[in-house]
């Protein structure tokens, strides 16, 4: 008997993001875009991280973000210069608010990669 199913995730862009001088000095910024396929998610949680998935300091507006089914967001991040080598994924994971959680409730991961010149 073959079971099938359907996954539905999140979208983020760019898949190799750059990092770029921003207006205050000592900092990089790159601004990164999501969209939301799930209808049963909500909220998102952004993180850097380095090559061995240690988290790395960044900022940005939220860390924790709303947004709702079928919408797209742009958001800024923020890493100081001393951090742009260490840097080498930010990510964004769904979280479920503790009254939808469900067995069938799956956490969806999307990582982008930092471009190197």
């Amino acid at each position: 008997m073959l079971v099938s199913s359907v996954g539905f995730a999140h979208e983020m862009t760019p898949t190799y993001p750059v990092l770029k001088p921003s207006y205050m000095d000592g900092l990089l910024v790159t601004t990164m875009e999501i969209f939301n396929k799930r209808q049963d998610i909500e909220y998102y949680e952004i993180a850097v991280f380095d090559k061995d998935w240690n988290p790395i300091p960044f900022v940005s507006s939220y860390k924790v973000f709303k947004l709702e089914y079928q919408k797209r967001i742009s958001f800024d991040i923020y890493l100081r210069e001393k951090d742009k080598d260490a840097a080498v994924y930010v990510c964004t994971r769904s979280k479920a608010l503790k009254k939808n959680v469900s067995n069938t409730n799956v956490v969806s991961t999307i990582c982008s990669k930092f471009k190197r010149k």
